[in-house]
């Protein structure tokens, strides 16, 4: 990209805080980001955890292992995704750990659409952390050989498809478009915002709770007062007035 992905513009906030947010919603345990050693990080929630990378340059795997490592014993399943997919949406976030947890002899759940796996959008049982470990060990950095080790259930577009929440707000599966070169993110940054709903004003198209409207809200029935919580397609936005 030519430059850090966490702090790219996206509408007024940056990757990292819209890809926190987006997994936020989903999940009922810790949100926790990756980072190399000394990268700087755009402002987050306060309630997200920093880890840190053990080594440098040693790919997804590092940083998984970290994740988990930070996890513990907190949760047994976690979704991981990369900084680079802002068109992520909690229906296919939600879809793809459910899938994971509808099978008990499951290691991963792992999308595989527009012809490939999607290892850094996929829901996978803390317990991968061994494979990681020694895998790391044998400086096998790649995701295939985790992913061999591992019981998995590939979710093709059809499977993914079959959520009904999944085929109305992300049909064409653009959850799982992830940004490598500076031409992806400006094709990216240059599709229309989502369509959301606002009370009293009907449907808009905004990116963030800020480009909506001014002031604290609830978003789904959720109290939001942050400019940059990311909105997705299909959400519902309430500004609530102060009273003097």
């Amino acid at each position: 990209m030519g430059q850090p992905k966490a702090t790219l513009d996206w509408h007024g906030s940056t990757l990292l805080r819209r890809a926190v947010g987006i997994v936020g919603r989903v999940v009922d345990g810790p949100v926790v980001v990756v980072r190399a050693r000394g990268q700087e990080l755009p402002a987050l929630p306060a309630d997200v955890e920093i880890a840190q990378d053990a080594r440098e340059a040693r790919g997804p795997l590092q940083g998984i292992a970290a994740g988990l490592e930070a996890i513990g014993d907190r949760a047994d399943a976690v979704f991981v995704c990369g900084v680079d997919a802002p068109l992520l949406h909690p229906a296919l976030v939600r879809h793809v750990i459910a899938s994971l947890a509808d099978g008990d002899q499951l290691d991963v759940a792992l999308p595989q659409a527009h012809g490939f796996p999607h290892p850094l959008a996929a829901a996978y049982r803390t317990t991968v952390s061994r494979h990681l470990h020694e895998l790391l060990a044998e400086d096998r950095l790649g995701t295939r050989p985790l992913l061999q080790r591992c019981r998995v259930r590939r979710l093709d577009e059809a499977a993914l498809l079959a959520d009904r929440a999944v085929a109305q707000l992300d049909p064409e599966l653009h959850s799982l478009a992830n940004l490598n070169d500076p031409a992806e993110y400006d094709a990216a940054r240059a599709l229309p915002a989502p369509e959301v709903a606002v009370a009293g004003r009907g449907t808009v198209r905004a990116a963030t709770l800020g480009a909506a409207g001014e002031g604290p809200a609830t978003v789904n029935g959720r109290a939001v007062s942050d400019p940059e919580e990311p909105l997705v397609a299909g959400d519902e936005v309430t500004f609530v007035m102060r009273r003097r």
